[in-house]
């Protein structure tokens, strides 16, 4: 049995039907990648696995156990975290208390705060510093940060890299690679060799639906298969 698996998932946003019979599944120990152009699906898919945007048909399970119709708080518990595209870091908080509060376990504050800042060495200088002060870069790093010292079996990772500079996304790339050994991830993210590079396996979505999948070994960032549904 899979970690993680979805199967004939659908889910709408009032009227509209957004995943159209979803079917994937996440390995412990893996990295999967979700891609395909904006607007097909791939952040309703997490949200949808959260609970957030429940499936109106079909099964989510996580460990053989059924997600649907728990509440967001209680599917986390569970030991799934997330890490959304708009970071929702807590602004009025420190970076140091915004890291704190991710950390379930009291024992487990000094060494999920060192992880924290081996990754992510500027958040140690800034660790006094109200998080919604950072520059955007660095509330990345925080929310990426937030969501590595969590006691988490299985990260939902939404676009990353989205809006940093090179650099930014280097030092990004490694700490989602360093933490790749250690948690199992399912990775939405636009900047698909960055993608391939960290995932062991990827799925495409179209309309709402997963039309290919296979093992990053085997194709590049210019496969067909990935130019067939996400260039423009």
């Amino acid at each position: 049995m899979s970690l993680l698996e979805l199967d004939g998932v659908h889910t709408y946003y009032g009227d509209s039907h957004i995943l159209e019979g979803v079917d994937l599944a996440v390995e412990k120990g893996e990295v999967v990648a979700l891609a395909g152009r904006n607007g097909v699906g791939k952040t309703t898919t997490l949200r949808t696995i959260l609970q957030l945007t429940p499936p109106r048909e079909g099964s989510i399970t996580f460990r053989d156990e059924s997600l649907v119709g728990l509440e967001t708080h209680e599917v986390a518990s569970r030991g799934l975290g997330w890490i959304p595209e708009d970071r929702r870091i807590f602004g009025q908080l420190t970076v140091e208390e915004n890291l704190r509060a991710a950390i379930p376990d009291p024992d487990d504050v000094r060494d999920g705060l060192r992880l924290a800042f081996d990754s992510f060495p500027i958040l140690e200088e800034r660790r006094g510093q109200d998080a919604g002060t950072l520059s955007g870069g660095q509330q990345q790093m925080l929310a990426i940060a937030r969501g590595l010292v969590g006691d988490n079996d299985l990260l939902l990772v939404d676009e990353p890299s989205e809006g940093l500079a090179p650099q930014i996304v280097a030092d990004v790339a490694e700490a989602l690679s360093k933490a790749s050994e250690d948690v199992t991830m399912l990775l939405v993210e636009q900047n698909l060799p960055l993608a391939l590079d960290l995932a062991d396996r990827f799925y495409i979505l179209d309309k709402g639906r997963v039309v290919d999948d296979g093992e990053t070994a085997a194709v590049t960032a210019d496969d067909e298969r990935f130019r067939r549904y996400l260039s423009a």
